[in-house]
């Protein structure tokens, strides 16, 4: 077992090493100039578009509630450690390039949904569509379509499963004292309240969880900065100077090279806002749509809200703080920061905002998982799957899931590739597309 964990915890290591990142962000750079920066030229258009109604149109759920089913997948863990994590190892020069990555992650996520929506077809049990479907159809590779939709059944069990509710143990037990089989069983009882009831369930409760869990995060946020005004503008201030200029050691900071800021900016944003990974287009398709050019929009702001918001007001609460250069863990570094102007309500703060978050990404990708055993195994496979997804979750809360975490990045990594392949062999659809659109 020791040497099965240590070569996937290598191919994990290789997958998601410098050409995976350069290839997912090299993509979008590319999509940005061949839309020519549409993400920034319609962005108010866009996100106007997030509340807009297509009644009597193809599809399951709304704008909205496909939005905040994407949004509850990917606004996760990673808002909260990978932010502190890139700080650590990369330095503040890493939230610049965090930043970059969305700024053109936006484009990826935009063609993916655009595509998503094209070639989606009717189902037994509403729309399906991603990546398998639009390689399939779109690209004629339906063998790395089947690739596609077998990794992302993988990975729905790990990182979309067991490694969110064991997050969540693992916080309610060290600051509330709960034991994490009490956590498991709820956990898998409000899983299973949700998710059995399909996409519409649970379009209707991320509608509510995740603005509610996103302002109050957001807000808190704003209180700590507001509270350290006098602060903001030297974090600003480190963020792009060492976005270009190395960070000496210095208290308990190790000092870190542009290379890494680079490495680990990158890298972090990509795993926070999944742009280019093909999971976020499965909820786009089940959207209520006229056009597969509006419900893309409303995909792309998943990227702005999750990247250049959220993982925003996390890193400048920690720079504006004083745990980042005390030598203070990844693990423990948001909580400390939020707890040095909050006190313990500020530690309370993180704990909840972290379980709220690993809740609605285990809800997001059951969706995803659901989909591709769809696609694998037809209709018939979706009641058991919801079933044993549902039963999976106290298992993860109660394991130690190292081995899980190395196997769901694999998974995860394994999942883009199929998906930028087709990314690039359709781009010039998704021109048309867009072209047609705001041509009219």
């Amino acid at each position: 077992m020791q040497a099965i964990e240590s070569l996937v915890s290598t191919l994990s290591d290789w997958v998601w090493g410098p050409p995976m990142l350069i290839l997912l962000v090299g993509t979008g750079v590319y999509l940005t100039i061949l839309l020519k920066g549409m993400q920034f030229r319609v962005l108010p258009h866009a996100l106007k578009l997030i509340f807009h109604k297509d009644h009597g149109h193809a599809g399951d759920i709304s704008h909205f509630a496909a939005l905040m089913t994407a949004l509850a997948a990917t606004v996760g863990i990673g808002n909260i450690v990978g932010v502190a994590t890139a700080i650590t190892l990369g330095g503040p020069g890493a939230v610049f390039w965090m930043w970059m990555t969305g700024l053109v992650g936006m484009a990826t996520k935009y063609s993916e949904a655009v595509l998503a929506v094209k070639y989606r077809e009717h189902g037994e049990h509403g729309m399906r569509g991603g990546p398998m479907y639009y390689l399939a159809k779109g690209c004629n590779l339906p063998k790395l379509g089947w690739l596609f939709a077998l990794f992302t059944a993988l990975a729905a069990f790990g990182i979309g499963n067991m490694t969110q509710a064991n997050a969540v143990s693992g916080i309610f037990q060290s600051v509330f004292s709960i034991e994490p089989w009490v956590t498991g069983v709820t956990l898998t009882l409000l899983t299973g309240l949700v998710i059995l009831g399909g996409i519409k369930s649970i379009g209707r409760f991320t509608s509510f969880l995740v603005p509610f869990m996103i302002v109050g995060y957001v807000a808190a946020a704003l209180i700590v900065l507001a509270l350290n005004a006098s602060e903001v503008p030297d974090a600003l201030y480190l963020i792009f100077y060492h976005a270009f200029n190395p960070i000496a050691a210095g208290g308990g900071f190790a000092g870190a090279a542009v290379a890494a800021a680079i490495r680990y900016g990158v890298a972090r944003g990509v795993f926070s806002n999944e742009s280019g990974l093909g999971s976020a287009p499965i909820a786009a398709a089940a959207a209520r749509t006229s056009d597969p050019v509006k419900q893309a929009l409303v995909s792309m702001t998943q990227t702005f809200i999750d990247t250049l918001v959220v993982c925003s007001m996390t890193a400048l609460v920690i720079l504006t703080a004083t745990p980042w250069t005390e030598g203070v863990g990844a693990a423990q570094l948001t909580s400390a920061s939020f707890a040095e102007t909050l006190g313990g309500g500020g530690e309370i703060l993180v704990a909840l905002a972290t379980a709220l978050f690993a809740y609605s990404t285990l809800l997001g990708w059951s969706y995803y998982g659901e989909k591709a055993v769809e696609y694998l195994a037809g209709a018939r496979a979706i009641r058991a799957y919801r079933v044993v997804f549902v039963s999976v979750v106290i298992i993860g809360a109660m394991m130690q899931l190292e081995f899980v975490w190395n196997f769901s990045d694999l998974m995860n990594g394994l999942m883009a590739i199929p998906n930028l392949i087709a990314l690039l062999l359709l781009s010039k659809i998704v021109k048309q597309e867009t072209d047609r659109y705001f041509g009219k």
